[in-house]
């Protein structure tokens, strides 16, 4: 499938020390002639960490997609009435977001997205980074297995000696799995 003139909206949420690998990711989807709209969480947006600097990310996200962050919920809800995008993905998806998302919690510009985009049945694909998969928020990673237009990225644990309830997405799987879900297929295996 050719991602080529495809709108897709990234999303990127305050899982700091894995935005760097997503951003690869929104940086193939433009290479691959996708028009890509960024959403970023009120945390992206704003907190600087070891990791980066807010104003850094927006500024590398804006240059390479050539378009302003979404970064408040009513910049994000439009998206559903003007059923704006083809497919949104949110990498890394945080647990909280997870959660909000499983729980039809819509108080941020990435859950508002996400909330407009299946209002029209279009697809969601998370790429999940949360401590807690395997604890927690297990229940939500059920929940949105099960929910439809929702695909995940695959995903395993990154370290099960010193961190073992904790899930993460394989960054580099992003591109596959958005064309599958294009497709209304998950990729396959989901647990790596």
């Amino acid at each position: 499938m050719t991602l080529k003139g495809k709108h897709i909206g990234f999303a990127i949420t305050g899982s700091f020390c894995t935005i760097s690998e997503a951003l690869i990711e929104l940086e193939r989807l433009v290479f691959l002639g996708a028009e890509v709209y960024p959403i970023l969480s009120a945390a992206v947006a704003s907190t600087n960490t070891r990791f980066g600097r807010a104003d850094d990310f927006r500024r590398r996200i804006e240059m390479v997609t050539g378009r302003d962050c979404i970064d408040t919920i009513t910049e994000a809800e439009p998206i559903g009435p003007k059923s704006m995008l083809d497919l949104i993905v949110v990498a890394p998806c945080t647990g909280n977001t997870l959660s909000k998302i499983a729980n039809g919690i819509t108080d941020t510009p990435v859950t508002m997205a996400v909330k407009a985009q299946l209002r029209n049945l279009k697809p969601v694909v998370l790429a999940i980074a949360t401590n807690d998969g395997l604890g927690a928020n297990g229940k939500n990673i059920g929940a949105l297995l099960n929910t439809k237009n929702i695909y995940f990225v695959p995903f395993g644990q990154d370290d099960p000696e010193k961190k073992s309830n904790s899930l993460i997405a394989r960054f580099g799987m992003i591109v596959p799995t958005v064309e599958h879900a294009l497709e209304g297929k998950q990729i396959q295996p989901i647990l790596v």
